[in-house]
């Protein structure tokens, strides 16, 4: 119903141009306007993924680095100690290399979903560009 009512809308206007050459630098200023943003929009699409490529490669790098150093120490040894023999601070050094994997993964998590959020808005935006 309403793209039938904006239909006969816009077919009942008949404008009157006076001045075709007023008109047709009018038409190419806002069509100019409209490239400028359509190529801004793509640059920064562009931005966006070279960003998330980055992030994934400096992610990727890290994440081998860290497991590689909790797999090269062995087991028993704790990552970190604090030299005392009771409280919170024993249990946290015991259970270091735990603490450190449970925070590890929640941080890749963290980053896994950081990305795909990121990869969802891109492809938004694409799609934006494209019915414009």
């Amino acid at each position: 119903m309403k793209d039938k009512a904006l239909e006969e809308l816009f077919l009942a206007q008949t404008p009157h141009f006076d001045d075709k050459a007023q008109f047709m630098a009018r038409l190419t200023q806002r069509l100019d306007a409209v490239e400028y943003i359509r190529q801004y929009q793509e640059a920064t699409l562009r931005r966006y993924r070279m960003a998330m490529v980055a992030a994934f490669v400096v992610g990727v790098i890290s994440g081998i680095a860290a497991i590689m150093f909790i797999l090269s120490a062995p087991a028993d040894v704790p990552l970190f100690t604090f030299h005392v023999q009771a409280g919170f601070l024993l249990w946290l050094a015991e259970n270091s290399r735990v603490i450190v994997a449970t925070a590890l993964s929640l941080l890749t998590t963290v980053g896994f979903v950081s990305i795909m959020g990121n990869v969802q808005e891109i492809i938004s935006m694409r799609q934006r560009i494209k019915t414009m």
